[in-house]
């Protein structure tokens, strides 16, 4: 499988099971709707700003999108996708960023 269909597929599911919009998802990115479509569709390639920015927002490292078998757990929170804008999504991006760091602190000692 083409590794852009498979990073898009895996955007796909982490926006879906935040209930994330692709609408909303593009607001935060600052890019437009359709082209996180196409990415998720595999059309297009996803740059690596994109993919750093989703990696924060979703608690994810970078690898989980490159690698077959990356194993994906995600830090706990919740989202209420009908009442959180842009600006929400940019407040829990930094919060997952600073949860990940600390983890990968703890799993240095």
């Amino acid at each position: 499988m083409d590794l852009n269909i498979k990073i898009g597929e895996k955007i796909s599911k982490l926006r879906a099971d935040s209930g994330i919009s692709q609408k909303l998802l593009a607001e935060y990115l600052s890019v437009d709707q359709s082209y996180i479509s196409k990415i998720e569709k595999g059309e297009r390639p996803a740059n690596l700003e994109l993919l750093s920015n989703l990696s924060s927002l979703f608690g994810c490292t970078l690898d989980y999108f490159n690698e077959e078998a990356t194993a994906y757990s995600p830090l706990a929170i919740a989202f209420r996708a009908d009442s959180i804008g842009a600006e929400d999504l940019k407040t829990i991006s930094m919060i997952q960023k600073i949860a990940l760091n600390l983890k990968f602190m703890d799993e240095l000692s």
